[in-house]
């Protein structure tokens, strides 16, 4: 009697070992599998890049972007100056007044900043 309980725990173990050797070698599989094909779709997918003739019109390009993103983040700023103004003179508060203000002629400032270098600089 104990032998074949003895037998049936020996094969139940067996039985677990190779089920966890299984799920191993099938997560190197899928492991090895990603890396295959994360490999060749960086390699597939590259497209040249082409250099421009004039390597400052590609850095003035650059910098007409940062100033458009600029000048975006700072028409946001001049909205959200006049919306804390108008909230403000509504509630009387004189405090969120102050800081709608300086919040709207911040806008202007970063709104305006490639005129004022510009005009810096010049």
């Amino acid at each position: 009697m104990n032998s074949l309980i003895w037998r049936k725990s020996k094969m139940q173990h067996n039985e677990n070992e190779t089920r966890l050797a299984r799920t191993r070698a099938n997560k190197i599989k899928r492991t090895y599998l990603t890396w295959a094909v994360s490999a060749a779709l960086c390699v597939l997918v590259a497209t040249p890049a082409f250099a421009a003739s004039d390597p400052l019109t590609t850095i003035n390009n650059l910098s007409d972007f940062v100033f458009s993103a600029i000048k975006a983040i700072g028409a946001i700023l001049l909205g959200f100056g006049l919306v804390q103004i108008g909230l403000a003179l509504k509630s009387h508060d004189a405090g969120q007044r102050a800081q709608g203000f300086m919040t709207f002629f911040g806008g202007i400032v970063i709104y305006f900043a490639k005129d004022i270098l510009d005009l810096i600089l010049a």
